[in-house]
């Protein structure tokens, strides 16, 4: 652990840090039969064009293959790619038909347009990301034939690794029905979590235990969203998945409330969600449960939870899986909110001005026999939108992975043989893709060694030089405008994520002290209180890792998020004592009341914006 004296920047601290886990071995098969086969089969067709462009495509279906459920995988793959197939094809009209002027102006809107969609979450940044990508090489790379091939390659590259990952069994899914296991692993995650919150309850891992099973339960919800893989009745599986999913809501909100409390629990408590998560993975009885001590009201909720989930288990019946809503309102609603205007200002400025300086540099000749300008672009999309990382880290660790990579690549392509060698490398750096993708500068590597092979396996020459140089010229431009002031008020991407957790926990609040006997709507709520401060509370992260011009933004919606949190505990605390006992103690309503004035002083407002109902017999 860095002394706080010596400790980096945030910037830089980030940068250095890197994600763990497993090596998803599953994601690398996929990868190494992805790119590196279709390439393969171009060249002996003689159309390695088409190969390249379908090989590029998998490898951006490959970044976004990432840990899930197979339905999951169909948005998170699937959409990116149909906005890299629309993004190609108006790309290659705007090179055809449009000027150097017109063309950077139209790229600009694009990114715009892009950037605000971003803003909506995971899947539409991706696609955001896809469409800006495409349209640069559709507008500047050289490639023969009619645009509409191009596009059925690049739809067909994608659509080959999405079918990977949609046939293939995965380790350990062998336990049930193949086809669910990622739902499998994600519901068995919420048991541990759950059995881990109880073993921390009353110790200082409590809170950081009670995010981890937040996110254990957004894993499980998103497992579960996505297009149906066959019509018809669900199958016996899926219902059985969903029923155990479901279950798993009233114990951890019982959980929850132990934590809350601050006093250690029994060790007997946790070993029924472990069983309960054990019985998930191995797709077996759950048998006997060890009951915890009916002692207090949130172990009597604990008690009876597990009761109802060993009854669930034996059942199988399905329940509401309270999914968040998924639809064009909400998505438009966050584009031409403040963080989408800020998030669409930003990238379209960067594309824009990307775009214009690869232009001029290009006409002016300076880029030699070399046609690829629109790796310049390229290059900025993936270092200035704001949900990929800090800026400056970002464009630190492009840099660094840019230049090993295309050293890297100058080293092997002097001694490979062509084009077996080019191939065997595409293979091999799809491999590399999922396990790389754990550091930025790791996978800005392993995708430059990757694009430069393509490049050279087109008929090009090898161009690891041009390569640095626009990738510096990229973070240099990025760097510049990326923190240029912008109209408006800034930070709004954090706003608009604090005042939806705000919302959120006020919805859920005002349901608990109505005491609604409506509990399938409070999981409902609670479950997107908490989402939505997770989502806050990254967004607010990201921010304040960036440099002081734009991380002063966040400064003060760290500690707003921190009064939500503890609010949302509170609440939870109360709808389960107000399960057992129809009232409040004094406790829950000075808790309540101290929280809502803490929120006021934080945010500068009468209750800090959030009206608190008056408390039911609290006494």
């Amino acid at each position: 652990m860095y002394h706080p004296a010596t400790a980096p920047p945030p910037w830089l601290a980030h940068a250095l840090r890197a994600q763990r886990g497993p090596v998803p071995w599953n994601a690398v098969a996929r990868g190494a039969l992805a790119g590196g086969p279709l390439l393969c089969a171009a060249l002996m067709a003689g159309r390695v064009s088409l190969g390249v462009v379908a090989a590029v495509a998998a490898m951006l279906a490959g970044i976004n293959d990432r840990p899930g459920s197979r339905r999951a995988s169909v948005q998170r793959i699937g959409v990116p790619a149909l906005a890299g197939a629309a993004g190609l094809s108006a790309g290659s009209c705007a090179g055809a038909y449009l000027g150097p002027v017109a063309l950077t102006l139209a790229l600009a809107c694009l990114g715009l347009l892009a950037g605000s969609v971003s803003a909506a979450g995971g899947v539409a940044s991706a696609a955001g990301t896809q469409v800006l990508v495409t349209a640069a090489v559709g507008a500047g790379m050289p490639l023969p034939g009619p645009a509409w091939q191009n596009v059925a390659a690049f739809l067909a590259g994608a659509g080959w690794l999405l079918a990977l990952r949609l046939a293939l069994p995965t380790p350990g899914s062998l336990a049930g029905d193949f086809r669910f296991d990622g739902e499998r692993a994600a519901v068995a995650g919420v048991y541990d979590a759950v059995a881990a919150l109880l073993e921390a309850a009353g110790t200082p891992d409590a809170g950081a235990r009670r995010a981890a099973l937040t996110a254990a339960l957004d894993d499980a919800q998103d497992a579960f969203a996505g297009p149906r893989l066959r019509p018809g009745a669900l199958p016996a599986a899926e219902r059985r998945l969903r029923a155990q999913y479901a279950a798993a809501l009233p114990l951890a909100e019982a959980a929850t409330a132990l934590a809350w409390a601050e006093r250690p629990v029994a060790a007997r408590a946790a070993e029924g969600p472990r069983r309960l998560a054990a019985a998930v993975r191995g797709n077996t009885h759950t048998g006997p449960l060890p009951a915890p001590h009916r002692t207090e009201p949130a172990l009597r909720a604990l008690d009876d939870a597990l009761l109802q989930a060993a009854d669930t288990f034996d059942r199988g019946r399905a329940s509401d899986l309270h999914t968040r809503p998924r639809g064009a309102h909400p998505l438009l609603r966050t584009a031409l909110g403040a963080g989408g205007r800020e998030y669409g200002l930003r990238v379209g400025l960067c594309f824009g001005t990307a775009v214009a300086a690869a232009q001029f540099l290009h006409h002016q000749q300076w880029y030699g026999s070399h046609q690829h300008w629109y790796w310049l672009p390229a290059t900025a999309v993936f270092l200035v939108k704001p949900d990929l990382g800090p800026l400056a880290s970002r464009a630190l660790n492009r840099a660094a992975g840019t230049v090993l990579g295309a050293l890297l690549f100058a080293g092997l392509a002097a001694v490979l043989p062509r084009p077996a060698g080019l191939v065997a490398l595409v293979v091999v750096c799809g491999a590399l893709v999922p396990v790389a993708a754990r550091h930025f500068a790791a996978q800005t590597t392993v995708v430059t060694v990757l694009v430069l092979a393509l490049v050279m396996a087109g008929g090009e020459p090898q161009a690891s030089a041009g390569r640095i140089g626009e990738t510096l010229l990229a973070c240099a431009i990025v760097l510049v405008v990326g923190h240029l002031p912008l109209p408006g008020q800034a930070g709004g991407g954090v706003r608009a994520r604090t005042e939806a957790a705000t919302g959120a926990a006020q919805a859920y609040l005002a349901h608990v002290l109505s005491e609604s006997g409506d509990r399938a709507t409070r999981w409902r709520l609670r479950r997107e209180a908490y989402r939505t401060l997770a989502e806050a509370r990254a967004a607010i992260a990201l921010a304040a890792a960036e440099l002081p011009p734009l991380s002063r933004h966040a400064r003060d919606a760290d500690g707003v998020a921190a009064v939500l949190e503890r609010l949302v505990d509170t609440t939870t605390a109360c709808a389960v004592h107000l399960d057992d006992t129809g009232r409040l103690t004094p406790r829950h309503a000075r808790r309540l009341a101290e929280l809502r004035d803490e929120l006021a002083e934080r945010r500068g407002g009468p209750a800090g914006g959030l009206r608190l109902p008056e408390l039911p017999h609290a006494g």
